[in-house]
C-alpha cells in the first residue's frame, strides 16, 4: 500500500493548522487595485462625538467609494477636571477628535476648516495615509482658510491622526488634544483567529490623553488668555515628561458614572483605543480581550485571550470582547497609578442574567470560623 497520499494529506492538514487566517492574502508589497478616484461615488460621513462611531457597514456593500469628511478646528478653553481649565486644540470640538470609519481601498476626502476666530495654523497627519507627511504637508491652513485633500486607505486597521504643524508645535498641539483615530475595515469585514467572519454588536472609541497643565510656584494650575500665551510654560512643563493628567476622552470621568458605556450579556463589543503621544496598556477588569489586533492591523490574525494589551504611542489598537456576565466593568490603563491617581478609567454597565457557572459566591462575609492551628 502506498503511503504517499496519506502522507500528503497529513502534511496538508498540519500546514493548514499553522497558517495565519490571512496567509491566503497577497503580500503587503502588492499594489492595491487601481480605481479612478475622480469618478467614484461620493458618500458623506456625518461625524459624531467619541466614544460613538459614525454610522457604517462592517462589510463593504460596493466597490470603493470616496468618503467625504469635514473637520472644523476649534480652539477653546475646557475644564478637564474640577477647577482645572486649559486651552485645548480640537477637531470638531472634542478630545479626541471624531472617529472616521472606511473600508480598505476606499478614499477619504477631508475638508479641514480653520475658522477666522482661531489664532493658530493647523493641519492633519493621517497615519493611515501614504505620502506628504500623512497629508500634513498639503493640509496647512491659517485662520480663515479651509483645505480639501484626498488619500487612499490602503492598509486595514486602526490608525491615529493628529495635527502636525512642524517642530515643537507638533507635541504642543497633540498634548493639547488635537488627535483622533480612523478605522479602516477589511472590505469583507473582520475575521477571528481562525479566519472566520466576526461581527461586533457595538463599538466604542476610547482615547487616552496626556495633559501637561503648568502650575505656579504654589502648585496651582495656571490659566491663560489664549493658547499661545500658555505655550512657553507648556513647553517647560511637557519637557519634564510628567503629565499633570492622564484621562480618557479628554476629561476626568468622561466615561464613568452617568457617562459609563453600556452593553448587554452576549454582545460582542469592539474597543478601539488610541494614544497619540505615550505608550499605555489596556485592561478590562472582569473580562479579557477575546480578540486583539496587536499594533492595530486587521490584516494580521488577532491574538486571543489577552489579559492586558499594549497601545504604543502614536497608534491605535482594536480589541473585541463578548460580555458573559452582567455588572459594572472597569476598562483602564493598567499602570494602576496612572489609572486611579490620574484618571485613565472608563466603565461599562452590562445588563443581563448572572451565570453561577462562571462565578458564584459560596459564602457571604461572616465572622471568622477557622482558627489558625498553633505550631
Amino acid at each position: 500500500m502506498s503511503y504517499t497520499i496519506p502522507l500528503l494529506i497529513l502534511v496538508s492538514v498540519l500546514t493548514s493548522c499553522n497558517l495565519s487566517p490571512n496567509n491566503s492574502k497577497e503580500s503587503v508589497f502588492t499594489e492595491a487595485p487601481f480605481f479612478d478616484a475622480d469618478n467614484l461615488t461620493h458618500i458623506k460621513q456625518e461625524m459624531v462625538s467619541p466614544p460613538t462611531l459614525p454610522k457604517h457597514e462592517q462589510v463593504a456593500e460596493s466597490d470603493p467609494v470616496v468618503v467625504e469628511v469635514t473637520f472644523f478646528v476649534e480652539e477653546k478653553e475646557m475644564e478637564i477636571a474640577p477647577g482645572v481649565k486649559t486651552w485645548v486644540l480640537t477637531f470638531n470640538g472634542t478630545v479626541p477628535g471624531p472617529m472616521i470609519v472606511v473600508h480598505q481601498n476606499d478614499y477619504v476626502q477631508l475638508t479641514l476648516v480653520n475658522a477666522a476666530t482661531n489664532s493658530m495654523v493647523h493641519n492633519i497627519d493621517f497615519h493611515a495615509a501614504t505620502g506628504a507627511m500623512g497629508g500634513g504637508d498639503i493640509s496647512i491652513v491659517a485662520p480663515g482658510q479651509q483645505v480639501t485633500f484626498r488619500f487612499k486607505a490602503t492598509k486595514a486597521g486602526v490608525f491615529v491622526y493628529h495635527c502636525a504643524p512642524g517642530g515643537i508645535m507638533v507635541p504642543l498641539h497633540v498634548v493639547s488634544g488635537m488627535n483622533g483615530a480612523i478605522m479602516v475595515l477589511p472590505r469583507d469585514g473582520l475575521k477571528d483567529e481562525l479566519g472566520n467572519p466576526v461581527r461586533y454588536d457595538k463599538a466604542f472609541y476610547i482615547a487616552e490623553q496626556d495633559y501637561y497643565v503648568p502650575t505656579d510656584q504654589n502648585g496651582n494650575y495656571k490659566q491663560y488668555a489664549s493658547p499661545a500665551e500658555g505655550f512657553p510654560d507648556l513647553i517647560t512643563s511637557m519637557k519634564k515628561l510628567l503629565p499633570s493628567h492622564i484621562l480618557f476622552n479628554g476629561k476626568l470621568n468622561a466615561l464613568t458614572g452617568s457617562n459609563a458605556l453600556d452593553a448587554k450579556v452576549g454582545e460582542k463589543v469592539l474597543f478601539i483605543t488610541s494614544q497619540a503621544n505615550r505608550d499605555t496598556r489596556m485592561h478590562l477588569i472582569g473580562g479579557h480581550a477575546d480578540l486583539v489586533w496587536l499594533g492595530g492591523s486587521f490584516n494580521d490574525a488577532p491574538a486571543t485571550n489577552y489579559e492586558s494589551w499594549s497601545v504604543v504611542g502614536g497608534s491605535a489598537v482594536a480589541a473585541l470582547y463578548q460580555f458573559r456576565q452582567p455588572g459594572i466593568y472597569t476598562y483602564l490603563n493598567h499602570n494602576l497609578i496612572e489609572a486611579l491617581a490620574f484618571g485613565a478609567v472608563a466603565q461599562i454597565k452590562v445588563e443581563g442574567d448572572w451565570n453561577d457557572n462562571l462565578m458564584k459566591q459560596i459564602k457571604a462575609p461572616e465572622p471568622i470560623q477557622l482558627m489558625k492551628t498553633p505550631k
